[in-house]
This record gives C-alpha cells, structure tokens and sequence, in this order.
C-alpha cells in the first residue's frame, strides 16, 4: 500500500513554489535530511536534540511535492502520533516518543501548515488533515497503524476512524468536539499561556519557560505561513460549512466507531470538561476511559509518565 495515493496527487503537487529548496543528503528512499531553514533552526526540537542522545529521529521526507517533517524511530507495531491546533510533533510530543517507541515503532508528523512541513496556501480542514495522515500512513508502507492524536489531532484521528477503518486498528486519545472560546488565536502578549499548553504547570513550568523558549516560540509561530494555516484551521473548526464534507460535531457518529478506542482525559480540563469524555464512552462500543488527576487540557505533558502508562497497557492488549 505504500504506492497508494490517497488524496490524489493533485492534492499535494500543487505547492512546490512554497519556501525555497535547501542542501539535502539523502537517506533512504523517499527520506532526505536537510539543512533546516530560517526560522525553523531555533525550534525547540534543535537544541534539545544537541543536548540528548534520542533513538527518535528527525527527518524530511516528501509526500507528492509537499517536504514533510517527521519524527520516528522504535521497533514493533506502528502508531502515528498527530499534534493539536498550533503545535508541532516535537513540542506535543516530546515526552512520549521515546516512551512509545521502547516497544512500539513510533510516528509524528508536523501536519502541513505546521512545525517544519511546508505551509501551502490552502484551505485548512480537518478532512484535509485526515487524508494527509492517511496519506503519510500508506507513503511510509504501513498497512496499517495506532492512531493517537491530541486536541485536534483527536478530532483529525477520529475523522480518519470513520472514513478508512481499515488503516487503523485503534485510537489513542481524542477531544471530541470544539467551542468557539477555545478555539481564538492569542496575542503575542499571551504566548506564555499558549506554549503553557504543552510545558506543564507551576513550578516547572516557570523554569521551562525562560526567555530563550519563549523567542523560539515566537519566531516559530510569527511567520506569515503559520499565521495563515493557523487562522484557516479555526476558520474551518467554527464553521461548519468550510468542513468541505467533514462532520464538524462527531458525536452524532461516534457510535459507528467500531475499532478500539482509549480516551485519556484531564481531570481539570479547562476547554472539554470531563463530561465530554463519559458520553463519548458511552457512545462508543470499545471504548476505554482514563482520568488523570491533576491534568488539564495536555495530560501528555503535564502528567507523561502516567499518560505514557496508559498508552502503553492499550496498546498492548
């Protein structure tokens, strides 16, 4: 299946002119490692990679004529990480590859208008995000994979649930549904408490926080190309008619959803209250639910160990 295109190749030939090729070495098929571009080269994901030795791997790979970046690496059965609204797979992430990746083989694309993957000029959805990841599923010659996905990614993982069961034989956590209130961009004033999103909270947090992350994560996110994939993914989440074809509230289909499905949720989430999740469960025939105490909105950050164990039991059985 790894030839298969599933979007089509005109759904991702038509944005070579989007940012300027650079040096590449190639590393395989279809695999190339490259010079990371301004402003991309003071990510997060750059330094910390010079500080630790990971088994997780970071690469570009091309899918159609869009330069994707991933991260992978682990051995065993597949599962594909998918990052939230404005995020990336390093920053979403980062405390849970490796943890996967001791038994699985892991994962995480940045989807496109994200991270380091190109930010075409076009209409953001989460239809359009379910036929990229079904598209990076079969393009890295899976049959099929784990799906976990956060906030959005939730949301991007059930859509892929519903439309190709087959690629997925389960999913990982999901956020159902989206309100408007979560859903508005931050000023530059607030970006403390967007990133705070994926640092955890109190303590150390602050010390997560200094000043060097914070301009890492403003020349990250002040780029035109963030900006215009960022406002077109809300544009597509708070109106239902810009879905083209998706299902804006999934609830009315989550009991089609016939595949395994682990919800993970926050105890003190402050966007989707738990009660969220307790319907979700009752809607879905194989679903299991786990609360973490303590967690917010990102339990993959804020509570990873346990988060982690979590996964890791589901996956297993």
């Amino acid at each position: 299946m790894a030839g298969r295109n599933v979007a089509g190749d005109g759904a991702w030939r038509d944005h070579r002119d989007q940012g300027q090729e650079h040096p590449a070495l190639r590393v395989g098929p279809g695999c190339h490692r490259f010079a990371l571009p301004h402003p991309y080269a003071s990510e997060p994901v750059i330094g910390t990679a010079r500080r630790t030795r990971s088994s997780i791997q970071s690469d570009f790979i091309e899918i159609g004529s869009l330069r994707v970046h991933h991260m992978h690496g682990g051995r065993g059965t597949p599962v594909v990480f998918i990052h939230g609204l404005g995020s990336s797979s390093y920053m979403e992430w980062r405390y849970n590859l490796e943890a996967t990746g001791a038994k699985h083989r892991v994962f995480a694309p940045d989807l496109p208008g994200y991270g380091r993957t190109e930010k075409p000029r076009v209409r953001y959805s989460i239809p359009y995000f379910a036929r990229f990841v079904e598209r990076y599923i079969e393009d890295r010659g899976l049959r099929s994979a784990a799906i976990v996905g956060v906030s959005l990614g939730g949301r991007v993982a059930l859509e892929v649930a519903l439309e190709r069961p087959h690629l997925i034989p389960r999913v990982g956590e999901a956020v159902m549904r989206f309100t408007r209130g979560a859903l508005h961009w931050a000023s530059p004033s607030l970006i403390r408490r967007v990133a705070a999103r994926y640092g955890g909270n109190g303590a150390d947090l602050e010390r997560a926080m200094d000043d060097a992350y914070l301009k890492d994560l403003r020349e990250l996110y002040a780029t035109d190309e963030f900006h215009n994939a960022y406002l077109s993914t809300v544009r597509s989440l708070v109106n239902p008619r810009a879905l083209l074809g998706g299902h804006h509230d999934v609830s009315s289909r989550l009991s089609e959803i016939k595949i395994p499905l682990q919800l993970i949720w926050g105890s003190d989430d402050p966007l989707f209250p738990v009660a969220h999740a307790t319907r979700a469960h009752a809607l879905v025939e194989h679903s299991r639910l786990a609360i973490i105490e303590g967690a917010g909105h990102s339990p993959q950050a804020e509570r990873p160990e346990e988060f982690n164990r979590v996964l890791l039991n589901f996956l297993g059985s």
